[in-house]
Protein backbone atom coordinates (compact mmCIF):
# COMPACT_ATOMS: atom_id res chain seq x y z
CA UNK A 1 0.00 0.00 0.00
CA UNK A 2 1.01 3.62 -0.49
CA UNK A 3 1.25 5.70 2.68
CA UNK A 4 1.93 9.40 3.22
CA UNK A 5 3.04 10.34 6.73
CA UNK A 6 2.72 14.04 7.56
CA UNK A 7 5.25 14.93 10.23
CA UNK A 8 8.74 13.53 10.78
CA UNK A 9 8.81 13.92 14.53
CA UNK A 10 8.95 10.99 16.91
CA UNK A 11 5.61 9.39 16.02
CA UNK A 12 5.73 10.11 12.29
CA UNK A 13 9.28 8.93 11.72
CA UNK A 14 8.97 5.74 13.76
CA UNK A 15 5.57 4.89 12.30
CA UNK A 16 6.68 5.63 8.75
CA UNK A 17 9.83 3.53 9.05
CA UNK A 18 7.91 0.61 10.57
CA UNK A 19 5.16 0.71 7.93
CA UNK A 20 7.89 0.67 5.29
CA UNK A 21 9.45 -2.31 7.01
CA UNK A 22 6.06 -4.05 6.72
CA UNK A 23 6.47 -3.71 2.96
CA UNK A 24 4.39 -0.60 2.29
CA UNK A 25 5.61 2.33 0.20
CA UNK A 26 5.94 5.29 2.58
CA UNK A 27 6.69 8.97 2.01
CA UNK A 28 7.34 11.05 5.13
CA UNK A 29 6.51 14.72 4.53
CA UNK A 30 7.56 17.72 6.58
CA UNK A 31 7.75 21.49 6.10
CA UNK A 32 11.11 21.71 7.83
CA UNK A 33 13.58 21.69 4.94
CA UNK A 34 16.59 21.25 7.21
CA UNK A 35 15.06 18.15 8.81
CA UNK A 36 14.15 16.61 5.44
CA UNK A 37 17.61 17.22 4.01
CA UNK A 38 19.20 15.61 7.05
CA UNK A 39 16.90 12.60 6.78
CA UNK A 40 17.77 12.26 3.10
CA UNK A 41 21.42 12.28 4.15
CA UNK A 42 20.79 9.52 6.69
CA UNK A 43 20.83 11.75 9.77
CA UNK A 44 18.16 10.89 12.34
CA UNK A 45 16.87 13.93 14.29
CA UNK A 46 15.83 11.94 17.38
CA UNK A 47 17.53 9.36 19.58
CA UNK A 48 15.71 6.05 19.40
CA UNK A 49 17.53 2.70 19.58
CA UNK A 50 17.46 0.87 16.25
CA UNK A 51 15.76 3.67 14.29
CA UNK A 52 18.78 4.79 12.27
CA UNK A 53 19.39 1.26 10.95
CA UNK A 54 15.67 0.72 10.24
CA UNK A 55 15.42 3.97 8.26
CA UNK A 56 18.60 3.25 6.30
CA UNK A 57 17.48 -0.27 5.40
CA UNK A 58 14.09 0.84 4.08
CA UNK A 59 15.46 3.85 2.22
CA UNK A 60 17.93 1.52 0.51
CA UNK A 61 15.10 -0.87 -0.35
CA UNK A 62 13.14 1.98 -1.94
CA UNK A 63 10.19 1.69 0.42
CA UNK A 64 10.85 4.85 2.46
CA UNK A 65 11.50 8.37 1.24
CA UNK A 66 11.30 11.93 2.52
CA UNK A 67 9.77 15.00 0.92
CA UNK A 68 8.77 18.63 1.38
CA UNK A 69 6.02 18.29 -1.22
CA UNK A 70 2.71 16.95 0.10
CA UNK A 71 1.11 17.24 -3.33
CA UNK A 72 3.60 14.80 -4.84
CA UNK A 73 2.58 11.82 -2.70
CA UNK A 74 -0.97 12.40 -1.48
CA UNK A 75 -2.92 11.89 -4.74
CA UNK A 76 -1.66 8.30 -5.04
CA UNK A 77 -1.80 7.44 -1.33
CA UNK A 78 -4.18 4.85 0.07
CA UNK A 79 -3.79 6.39 3.52
CA UNK A 80 -2.52 9.76 4.68
CA UNK A 81 -1.47 9.90 8.33
CA UNK A 82 -1.48 13.12 10.32
CA UNK A 83 1.38 12.79 12.81
CA UNK A 84 2.05 16.40 13.75
CA UNK A 85 2.54 17.89 17.19
CA UNK A 86 -0.36 18.62 19.55
CA UNK A 87 1.36 20.49 22.40
CA UNK A 88 -0.48 21.96 25.35
CA UNK A 89 -1.93 25.29 24.36
CA UNK A 90 -0.54 28.20 26.29
CA UNK A 91 -2.88 29.63 28.86
CA UNK A 92 -5.51 26.92 29.15
CA UNK A 93 -3.85 23.50 28.79
CA UNK A 94 -6.03 22.33 25.91
CA UNK A 95 -4.30 20.45 23.10
CA UNK A 96 -3.18 22.83 20.35
CA UNK A 97 -4.75 21.37 17.21
CA UNK A 98 -3.67 24.07 14.78
CA UNK A 99 -1.12 21.80 13.08
CA UNK A 100 -3.68 19.01 12.75
CA UNK A 101 -6.27 21.32 11.18
CA UNK A 102 -3.73 22.86 8.81
CA UNK A 103 -2.67 19.38 7.69
CA UNK A 104 -6.32 18.49 7.04
CA UNK A 105 -6.75 21.55 4.82
CA UNK A 106 -3.62 20.75 2.85
CA UNK A 107 -4.61 17.10 2.40
CA UNK A 108 -8.01 18.18 1.09
CA UNK A 109 -6.43 20.42 -1.51
CA UNK A 110 -4.32 17.67 -3.10
CA UNK A 111 -6.12 14.36 -2.49
CA UNK A 112 -7.39 12.45 -5.50
CA UNK A 113 -9.67 9.41 -5.39
CA UNK A 114 -10.72 7.53 -2.27
CA UNK A 115 -8.32 8.31 0.57
CA UNK A 116 -8.27 7.32 4.21
CA UNK A 117 -7.10 10.23 6.38
CA UNK A 118 -5.74 8.92 9.67
CA UNK A 119 -5.13 10.95 12.82
CA UNK A 120 -2.05 9.42 14.45
CA UNK A 121 -1.43 12.48 16.59
CA UNK A 122 -2.88 12.41 20.10
CA UNK A 123 -6.05 14.46 19.84
CA UNK A 124 -9.10 15.17 22.03
CA UNK A 125 -12.44 13.51 21.44
CA UNK A 126 -14.19 15.09 18.49
CA UNK A 127 -11.08 16.00 16.52
CA UNK A 128 -11.82 13.40 13.84
CA UNK A 129 -15.17 15.03 13.25
CA UNK A 130 -13.50 18.43 12.95
CA UNK A 131 -10.98 17.03 10.46
CA UNK A 132 -13.81 15.53 8.41
CA UNK A 133 -15.67 18.84 8.37
CA UNK A 134 -12.54 20.74 7.30
CA UNK A 135 -11.88 18.39 4.40
CA UNK A 136 -15.54 18.48 3.38
CA UNK A 137 -15.52 22.27 3.43
CA UNK A 138 -12.35 22.55 1.33
CA UNK A 139 -13.32 19.73 -1.05
CA UNK A 140 -17.08 19.07 -1.08
CA UNK A 141 -16.59 16.50 -3.83
CA UNK A 142 -13.87 14.49 -2.04
CA UNK A 143 -14.17 10.74 -1.54
CA UNK A 144 -12.56 9.98 1.81
CA UNK A 145 -12.86 8.60 5.33
CA UNK A 146 -11.37 9.92 8.54
CA UNK A 147 -9.97 7.37 10.96
CA UNK A 148 -8.48 7.60 14.45
CA UNK A 149 -5.43 5.38 15.02
CA UNK A 150 -3.68 6.49 18.23
CA UNK A 151 -0.08 5.51 18.90
CA UNK A 152 1.14 3.76 22.04
CA UNK A 153 4.90 4.01 21.52
CA UNK A 154 7.28 4.10 24.47
CA UNK A 155 10.33 6.20 23.82
CA UNK A 156 13.34 3.89 23.92
CA UNK A 157 11.28 0.87 22.82
CA UNK A 158 9.21 2.36 20.01
CA UNK A 159 10.13 -0.01 17.21
CA UNK A 160 9.26 -3.06 19.28
CA UNK A 161 6.05 -1.40 20.40
CA UNK A 162 5.01 -0.74 16.80
CA UNK A 163 5.90 -4.18 15.49
CA UNK A 164 4.73 -6.21 18.49
CA UNK A 165 2.07 -4.05 20.13
CA UNK A 166 -0.28 -5.06 22.90
CA UNK A 167 -3.09 -3.90 20.62
CA UNK A 168 -3.92 -1.66 17.68
CA UNK A 169 -6.84 0.73 18.12
CA UNK A 170 -8.74 1.88 15.03
CA UNK A 171 -11.67 4.28 15.20
CA UNK A 172 -13.51 4.06 11.89
CA UNK A 173 -17.05 4.90 10.83
CA UNK A 174 -17.33 2.85 7.61
CA UNK A 175 -16.32 -0.53 6.24
CA UNK A 176 -14.16 0.84 3.42
CA UNK A 177 -11.88 2.55 5.91
CA UNK A 178 -11.69 -0.57 8.06
CA UNK A 179 -10.61 -2.60 5.02
CA UNK A 180 -7.74 -0.20 4.32
CA UNK A 181 -6.60 -0.22 7.95
CA UNK A 182 -6.73 -4.02 8.09
CA UNK A 183 -4.47 -4.17 5.04
CA UNK A 184 -2.03 -1.66 6.51
CA UNK A 185 -1.69 -3.70 9.68
CA UNK A 186 -2.00 -7.10 7.99
CA UNK A 187 1.55 -8.18 9.02
CA UNK A 188 0.47 -7.95 12.65
CA UNK A 189 -2.30 -10.46 12.10
CA UNK A 190 0.45 -13.06 11.72
CA UNK A 191 1.39 -12.35 15.34
CA UNK A 192 -2.28 -12.44 16.36
CA UNK A 193 -2.13 -8.86 17.56
CA UNK A 194 -5.56 -7.72 18.82
CA UNK A 195 -6.88 -5.04 16.47
CA UNK A 196 -9.77 -3.29 18.15
CA UNK A 197 -12.24 -1.45 15.92
CA UNK A 198 -14.35 1.25 17.55
CA UNK A 199 -15.97 4.49 16.51
CA UNK A 200 -13.70 7.55 16.31
CA UNK A 201 -14.74 9.14 19.59
CA UNK A 202 -14.01 5.95 21.51
CA UNK A 203 -10.62 5.54 19.85
CA UNK A 204 -9.66 9.13 20.64
CA UNK A 205 -10.64 8.70 24.28
CA UNK A 206 -8.81 5.37 24.63
CA UNK A 207 -5.48 7.11 24.07
CA UNK A 208 -6.10 9.74 26.75
CA UNK A 209 -7.60 7.22 29.16
CA UNK A 210 -4.61 4.89 28.80
CA UNK A 211 -2.05 7.62 29.48
CA UNK A 212 -4.07 9.06 32.35
CA UNK A 213 -4.33 5.62 33.97
CA UNK A 214 -0.57 4.99 33.70
CA UNK A 215 0.17 8.47 35.06
CA UNK A 216 -2.17 7.68 37.94
CA UNK A 217 -0.27 4.47 38.75
CA UNK A 218 3.00 6.41 38.85
CA UNK A 219 1.52 9.09 41.08
CA UNK A 220 -0.09 6.51 43.36
CA UNK A 221 3.18 4.68 44.04
CA UNK A 222 4.95 8.01 44.58
CA UNK A 223 2.43 8.85 47.29
CA UNK A 224 2.89 5.40 48.81
CA UNK A 225 6.64 6.12 48.84
CA UNK A 226 6.00 9.24 50.91
CA UNK A 227 4.01 7.17 53.40
CA UNK A 228 6.76 4.55 53.47
CA UNK A 229 9.30 7.16 54.48
CA UNK A 230 7.12 8.20 57.41
CA UNK A 231 6.35 4.73 58.75
CA UNK A 232 9.56 2.82 57.96
CA UNK A 233 8.17 0.69 55.11
CA UNK A 234 9.87 -0.14 51.80
CA UNK A 235 8.09 1.13 48.68
CA UNK A 236 9.77 -1.38 46.40
CA UNK A 237 8.40 -4.22 48.47
CA UNK A 238 5.00 -2.54 48.59
CA UNK A 239 5.06 -2.28 44.80
CA UNK A 240 6.02 -5.93 44.45
CA UNK A 241 3.35 -7.00 46.91
CA UNK A 242 0.54 -5.21 45.11
CA UNK A 243 1.96 -5.73 41.62
CA UNK A 244 1.72 -9.51 41.93
CA UNK A 245 -2.04 -9.04 42.06
CA UNK A 246 -3.14 -9.72 38.49
CA UNK A 247 -5.78 -7.03 38.76
CA UNK A 248 -3.10 -4.41 39.40
CA UNK A 249 0.08 -5.55 37.64
CA UNK A 250 3.67 -4.50 38.31
CA UNK A 251 4.28 -2.04 35.48
CA UNK A 252 4.54 1.68 36.27
CA UNK A 253 4.84 1.03 40.00
CA UNK A 254 8.32 2.53 40.33
CA UNK A 255 8.66 5.41 42.76
CA UNK A 256 10.65 8.40 41.57
CA UNK A 257 10.71 12.15 41.02
CA UNK A 258 7.50 12.26 38.97
CA UNK A 259 6.60 11.58 35.37
CA UNK A 260 7.59 13.72 32.40
CA UNK A 261 7.99 13.29 28.66
CA UNK A 262 6.05 14.14 25.55
CA UNK A 263 2.80 12.37 26.45
CA UNK A 264 1.76 12.06 30.09
CA UNK A 265 1.97 15.74 31.13
CA UNK A 266 0.16 17.18 28.13
CA UNK A 267 -2.32 14.31 27.74
CA UNK A 268 -3.45 14.31 31.36
CA UNK A 269 -3.89 18.07 31.25
CA UNK A 270 -5.78 17.91 27.94
CA UNK A 271 -8.08 15.21 29.35
CA UNK A 272 -8.79 17.36 32.40
CA UNK A 273 -9.71 20.33 30.20
CA UNK A 274 -11.85 18.20 27.86
CA UNK A 275 -13.69 16.70 30.83
CA UNK A 276 -14.33 20.12 32.35
CA UNK A 277 -15.72 21.53 29.11
CA UNK A 278 -18.07 18.56 28.82
CA UNK A 279 -19.22 18.89 32.45
CA UNK A 280 -17.73 15.52 33.38
CA UNK A 281 -14.78 16.52 35.58
CA UNK A 282 -12.12 13.90 36.25
CA UNK A 283 -11.20 14.57 39.87
CA UNK A 284 -8.67 11.74 40.00
CA UNK A 285 -6.77 12.97 36.95
CA UNK A 286 -6.93 16.56 38.19
CA UNK A 287 -5.24 15.43 41.40
CA UNK A 288 -2.64 13.44 39.47
CA UNK A 289 -1.66 16.52 37.44
CA UNK A 290 -1.35 18.70 40.55
CA UNK A 291 0.53 16.12 42.62
CA UNK A 292 3.01 15.36 39.87
CA UNK A 293 3.77 19.03 39.22
CA UNK A 294 4.38 19.62 42.91
CA UNK A 295 6.49 16.49 43.29
CA UNK A 296 8.98 17.51 40.63
CA UNK A 297 9.34 20.92 42.23
CA UNK A 298 9.96 19.41 45.69
CA UNK A 299 12.74 17.00 44.66
CA UNK A 300 15.49 19.60 45.07
CA UNK A 301 14.61 19.90 48.76
CA UNK A 302 15.73 16.28 49.21
CA UNK A 303 19.16 17.24 47.93
CA UNK A 304 19.29 20.30 50.17
CA UNK A 305 18.30 18.26 53.23
CA UNK A 306 20.87 15.56 52.42
CA UNK A 307 23.55 18.24 52.30
CA UNK A 308 22.78 19.57 55.75
CA UNK A 309 20.20 22.17 54.81
CA UNK A 310 22.29 24.36 52.50
CA UNK A 311 23.81 24.13 49.03
CA UNK A 312 25.44 27.54 49.10
CA UNK A 313 28.85 27.28 47.43
CA UNK A 314 28.56 23.51 46.97
CA UNK A 315 28.94 21.45 43.80
CA UNK A 316 26.18 19.00 42.91
CA UNK A 317 26.79 16.30 40.30
CA UNK A 318 23.71 15.34 38.27
CA UNK A 319 23.47 12.01 36.48
CA UNK A 320 20.72 11.92 33.88
CA UNK A 321 18.70 14.80 32.44
CA UNK A 322 16.18 13.27 30.04
CA UNK A 323 12.75 12.29 31.31
CA UNK A 324 13.62 8.58 30.93
CA UNK A 325 16.51 6.44 29.65
CA UNK A 326 17.13 5.60 25.98
CA UNK A 327 15.84 8.90 24.65
CA UNK A 328 17.11 12.44 24.16
CA UNK A 329 13.69 13.86 25.02
CA UNK A 330 13.75 16.64 27.59
CA UNK A 331 10.07 17.55 27.44
CA UNK A 332 8.72 18.06 30.98
CA UNK A 333 11.69 16.13 32.38
CA UNK A 334 12.00 16.31 36.20
CA UNK A 335 15.50 17.75 35.70
CA UNK A 336 13.92 20.94 34.33
CA UNK A 337 12.48 21.59 37.80
CA UNK A 338 15.26 20.07 39.88
CA UNK A 339 18.36 21.65 38.34
CA UNK A 340 17.11 25.28 38.43
CA UNK A 341 16.04 24.77 42.06
CA UNK A 342 19.51 23.48 42.96
CA UNK A 343 21.07 26.52 41.32
CA UNK A 344 18.63 28.86 43.06
CA UNK A 345 19.76 27.30 46.35
CA UNK A 346 23.34 28.33 45.60
CA UNK A 347 24.75 25.16 44.08
CA UNK A 348 27.11 24.81 41.17
CA UNK A 349 25.69 22.04 38.96
CA UNK A 350 27.80 19.67 36.87
CA UNK A 351 25.82 17.25 34.70
CA UNK A 352 26.08 14.31 32.32
CA UNK A 353 23.48 12.51 30.23
CA UNK A 354 24.33 9.85 27.62
CA UNK A 355 21.99 11.25 24.95
CA UNK A 356 20.26 14.40 26.17
CA UNK A 357 22.97 17.00 26.73
CA UNK A 358 22.51 18.73 23.38
CA UNK A 359 18.82 19.23 24.12
CA UNK A 360 19.51 20.11 27.73
CA UNK A 361 21.99 22.85 26.88
CA UNK A 362 19.24 24.91 25.30
CA UNK A 363 17.00 24.50 28.35
CA UNK A 364 19.29 24.46 31.37
CA UNK A 365 21.73 27.36 31.38
CA UNK A 366 24.79 27.93 33.58
CA UNK A 367 25.34 24.20 34.00
CA UNK A 368 28.73 22.58 33.45
CA UNK A 369 28.20 19.72 31.02
CA UNK A 370 30.88 17.04 31.11
CA UNK A 371 31.63 13.76 29.36
CA UNK A 372 31.01 10.65 31.40
CA UNK A 373 29.56 9.97 34.86
CA UNK A 374 32.86 9.98 36.75
CA UNK A 375 33.81 13.42 35.43
CA UNK A 376 30.72 14.83 37.11
CA UNK A 377 31.87 13.53 40.49
CA UNK A 378 35.27 15.19 40.82
CA UNK A 379 35.17 17.35 43.93
CA UNK A 380 31.38 17.17 44.19
CA UNK A 381 29.62 17.63 47.50
CA UNK A 382 26.71 15.40 46.39
CA UNK A 383 25.53 13.40 43.41
CA UNK A 384 21.90 13.15 42.29
CA UNK A 385 20.62 10.38 40.02
CA UNK A 386 17.65 11.79 38.12
CA UNK A 387 17.45 9.39 35.14
CA UNK A 388 18.13 5.66 35.47
CA UNK A 389 20.38 5.09 32.45
CA UNK A 390 21.95 1.62 32.47
CA UNK A 391 25.48 3.00 32.70
CA UNK A 392 24.62 4.53 36.08
CA UNK A 393 23.49 1.21 37.55
CA UNK A 394 26.90 -0.32 38.18
CA UNK A 395 29.20 2.55 39.11
CA UNK A 396 32.48 1.69 40.83
CA UNK A 397 31.46 2.81 44.31
CA UNK A 398 35.03 2.94 45.58
CA UNK A 399 35.88 5.26 42.73
CA UNK A 400 32.75 7.30 43.36
CA UNK A 401 33.76 7.84 46.97
CA UNK A 402 37.36 8.72 46.11
CA UNK A 403 36.35 11.34 43.52
CA UNK A 404 33.81 13.19 45.64
CA UNK A 405 34.57 15.85 48.21
CA UNK A 406 31.81 14.43 50.39
CA UNK A 407 30.31 11.07 49.40
CA UNK A 408 26.59 11.83 49.42
CA UNK A 409 24.23 10.24 46.90
CA UNK A 410 20.59 11.15 46.37
CA UNK A 411 19.15 8.35 44.24
CA UNK A 412 15.77 9.47 42.90
CA UNK A 413 15.31 6.20 40.97
CA UNK A 414 16.21 3.62 43.66
CA UNK A 415 18.76 1.85 41.48
CA UNK A 416 21.12 1.01 44.36
CA UNK A 417 20.62 -0.90 47.60
CA UNK A 418 20.99 0.97 50.87
CA UNK A 419 23.13 -1.80 52.37
CA UNK A 420 25.70 -1.77 49.57
CA UNK A 421 25.99 2.03 49.79
CA UNK A 422 26.48 1.85 53.55
CA UNK A 423 29.20 -0.75 53.04
CA UNK A 424 30.89 1.54 50.51
CA UNK A 425 30.87 4.43 52.98
CA UNK A 426 28.51 6.61 50.96
CA UNK A 427 25.72 8.55 52.65
CA UNK A 428 22.75 7.35 50.67
CA UNK A 429 19.26 8.79 50.26
CA UNK A 430 16.58 7.15 48.11
CA UNK A 431 12.82 7.24 47.58
CA UNK A 432 10.42 5.46 49.95
CA UNK A 433 12.94 3.15 51.59
CA UNK A 434 14.20 3.02 55.20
Amino acid sequence: MRVTMIGTGYVGLVSGACFADFGHEVVCVDKDETKIRKLEAGEIPIYEPGLEALVAENVKAGRLSFSLDLAASTPTADAVFIAVGTPSRRGDGFADLSYVYKAAEEIAEVMDGYTVVVTKSTVPVGTGTEVEEIIRRVRPDADFSVVSNPEFLREGAAIMDFKKPDRVIVGAEDERAKKVMRELYRPLYLNETPIVFTNRATSELIKYAANAFLATKITFINEMADICEKVGANVQEVAKGIGLDGRIGSKFLHAGPGYGGSCFPKDTLALVRTAQVNDAPTRIVEAVVEINDNRKKKMASRVIDACGGSLEGKTVAVLGLTFKPNTDDMRDAPSLDIVPALKAAGAKVRAFDPAGMHEAQGLLKDVEYVDGPYNTLEGADAVVIITEWDEFRALDLERVKSLMKTPIMIDLRNIYRPDEMAEAGIAYHSIGRP
